[in-house]
């Protein structure tokens, strides 16, 4: 049975010249299975590409078989580079606290990449059963200055991933970035039912995993979240203008907006700038230092070139 109705559907996963596609109704709600669908070749989208977390528009519904034509997509809220996914509401930066080590710089640049999507971020500790209590605590602590509520998972807990699941049922659509190794893809097995993707030891030689994600896939949780399964290493390249730069750090933008902070110039940098009245005693003021002189540094070269 074929009905020639325009509906809305949201790409879940691409591979060639084909798309999987969720119906949706007019709440945003998933209403029925995955349609396999091409792009109608006449449609010109101005070189652009369509990619997995688009909202498309597709005609030509075959309910029998399962198959549709997109004819139109709708504009996105974001898109990510490194797994390309279009219109991620919510970020979760994941971190092993052990196996391997926390690094704290990686952290901050992860942090900061997904701070300059726009979208909400929160940071994820994993093998926390790795640690004692009052190290977790202290991490917890630490990352609250940073701005964040860390979500600490520990295998010997599972109240602590319930937890987890439940918020992320209440987002719009979720995905998991961070280095391999600290259990992105045992986090999404234990999230997603079935999905067994496989998983990889730590190498002894690098201290860092490997990858074994290879496609961009959505997973509902319900009928309005999905999580993204994605592959590898994905921090977003960071090329942000150092103008904008204060605005990702928390520990800045609450002390300029909430406390009222009034630097001299409205285009103060927070180092030495002449009047500047930014408290600069937290911790991560070092790793901003840094990002804004290496800023500073590639701009010179680049006008030198």
């Amino acid at each position: 049975m074929k009905i020639n109705n325009k509906l809305l559907g949201l790409v879940t996963k691409k591979f060639n010249d084909f798309f999987l596609v969720d119906l949706k109704n007019q709440e945003n709600s998933v209403i029925s299975e995955k349609f396999l669908c091409k792009v109608r070749k006449s449609i010109n989208f101005k070189n652009q590409l369509i990619y997995v977390g688009d909202q498309v528009v597709i005609e030509n519904i075959d309910l029998k078989s399962k198959r549709a034509v997109i004819t139109s997509f709708k504009k996105r809220k974001n898109l990510l580079v490194r797994p390309s996914v279009a219109n991620i509401s919510n970020i979760y930066i994941t971190f092993s606290v052990e196996e391997p080590a926390l690094n704290l710089s990686q952290v901050n640049r992860f942090l900061i990449s997904a701070e300059s999507m726009g979208v909400e971020v929160s940071l994820v500790l994993t093998k926390c059963d790795l640690i004692s209590d009052t190290r977790r605590s202290s991490l917890i602590d630490k990352f609250e200055k940073w701005g964040y509520q860390a979500i600490t998972l520990n295998l010997e807990k599972s109240d602590y991933f319930n937890n987890l699941l439940v918020e992320l049922k209440q987002k719009e659509c979720s995905i998991l970035m961070g280095p391999s190794g600290v259990g992105k893809t045992t986090l999404l097995n234990m999230i997603i039912p079935g999905l067994q993707n496989s998983t990889a030891q730590v190498s002894n030689k690098i201290k860092r995993g490997k990858n074994t994600t290879r496609n961009v896939e959505l997973f509902p949780l319900s009928n309005q979240s999905y999580i993204v399964d994605t592959p590898g290493f994905n921090m977003q390249p960071l090329e942000v203008d150092i103008r904008l730069l204060p605005n990702l750090y928390p520990e800045i933008y609450k002390q300029l907006i909430d406390e009222e902070i009034k630097c001299k110039f409205r285009n103060c940098l927070h180092l030495n700038d002449e009047g500047c009245n930014l408290n600069k005693s937290f911790e991560r003021y070092s790793f901003y230092k840094e990002m804004i002189e290496s800023s500073k540094s590639h701009y010179s070269q680049n006008l030198e070139d």
